[in-house]
């Protein structure tokens, strides 16, 4: 007898609470450079101001390549980039990010602003996932920071 399991993956999420409002929060987003550096002598080129446009992060030294394309824009409410290209030279599968997602979901509540970070496709099972766990809450606790 054969069995269909369905298992849940689920991929990484970070949320934080502001007192800024949902229009300050997206216009950080769009700013990338204000919370995705600083950390690992990033460099960002490129444009992320309205659907369609791209651009790249490297970031430790050649050690993380990544282009981002944005897929869905929502002022105010939402922030979606695809990763159409990767190379992480520190993974056996380099282009593991490639055709994840990278999203943010903004809500309004009690005059206070709740973020929801979604790395669609960075799930346990895969390589990355342990560092970059643990990377991208410094970049998001560095966009907390910049919203005080």
């Amino acid at each position: 007898m054969e069995t269909n399991e369905i298992v849940k993956q689920e991929s990484f999420t970070y949320s934080f609470i502001t007192t800024k409002t949902p229009e300050e929060v997206f216009r950080m987003l769009l700013d990338i450079e204000q919370w995705w550096s600083g950390l690992h002598g990033e460099t960002i080129k490129g444009d992320s101001s309205k659907l369609g446009d791209e651009f790249t992060f490297e970031a430790g030294g050649g050690m993380h390549y990544s282009k981002q394309k944005m897929v869905a824009l929502i002022p105010n409410k939402s922030v979606v980039w695809e990763v159409t290209d990767s190379t992480l030279t520190f993974l056996n599968d380099t282009t593991e990010w490639t055709g994840t997602l990278l999203r943010f979901d903004i809500s309004a509540d009690d005059n206070k602003t709740k973020v929801t970070f979604t790395h669609d496709g960075l799930m346990p099972q895969v390589e990355c996932f342990n560092q970059c766990s643990t990377v991208w809450p410094k970049y998001l606790e560095k966009m907390v920071q910049n919203l005080r």
